[in-house]
């Protein structure tokens, strides 16, 4: 009796996603160490940059001639990397000495370069810790950076969740703004949306049935709402004190 081959299991996405992954995958045991010791010893931010252009080149798929510019000028000031895809401008990078904590000054000081050159994505970084934000501009509005990722190379975390966030900062996912989805559904289930959910007249009229049905009390909406926001929500989440 003849036996039967067993098919090989198929690829969970398609070949491009799988490559990103394995070229991620690869330059995280690659990168170790030499991160490592930049850390140790406290690298410059110059030595470190280093490490950062032949990561962006060999992990994330990035051509050092094509797709990087080093100490882009945005009028008068430079930001360290600007990031071009098909030569369209998409995003900064704003680098820190290997051992160097990532703060909201560093954030503050590369926001104001893609606000100017009306960007979305901003990338801070050490080499060790890689943060990527979205920047919404409103008019009449102040500007919004919110953290889309974070990944510590060096952290604890499994290689595969390493590879799954980093992937988004992959040249083939940001060319397919892979990134802008996984920012969607983080900003949709944010404590900022899930408190303006809670306060919506919707949810306030099915707490005031769910509150008759448990207690054959029916309590005033406009009551449930003020409790909501005085009591349940933190105040810092209630920006519109009318909703």
């Amino acid at each position: 009796m003849s036996e039967t081959a067993t098919p090989s299991a198929k690829p969970a996405g398609p070949k491009w996603e799988a490559d990103a992954k394995d070229d991620i995958r690869t330059a995280l045991r690659k990168f170790q160490k030499p991160l490592q010791e930049l850390v140790q010893r406290d690298a410059n931010e110059g030595d470190t940059r280093l490490l950062v252009t032949d990561f962006l080149c060999v992990a994330l798929g990035y051509d050092k001639y094509e797709d990087l510019t080093t100490e882009y000028a945005v009028r008068g000031e430079f930001a360290d990397y600007g990031v071009r895809i098909e030569k369209q401008l998409v995003a900064f990078i704003e680098v820190k000495r290997a051992a160097q904590q990532l703060n909201a000054r560093h954030l503050r000081q590369v926001e104001t370069y893609a606000v100017k050159e009306g960007l979305e994505w901003i990338i801070l970084t050490n080499g060790q810790t890689w943060q990527a934000y979205h920047v919404t501009v409103v008019t009449g509005q102040q500007v919004s950076t919110t953290l889309a990722l974070e990944v510590d190379v060096l952290g604890d975390e499994t290689t595969a969740k390493k590879v799954e966030r980093l992937f988004h900062l992959h040249r083939s996912a940001l060319k397919r703004d892979t990134i802008s989805e996984l920012w969607k559904r983080q900003a949709a289930t944010s404590p900022q949306a899930l408190a303006d959910v809670l306060r919506s007249p919707a949810v306030l009229d099915a707490m005031r049935k769910e509150i008759r049905r448990q207690n054959s009390f029916n309590a005033d909406v406009d009551e449930l709402g003020r409790i909501i926001r005085s009591g349940v929500i933190r105040p810092e989440l209630v920006i519109d004190a009318k909703k």
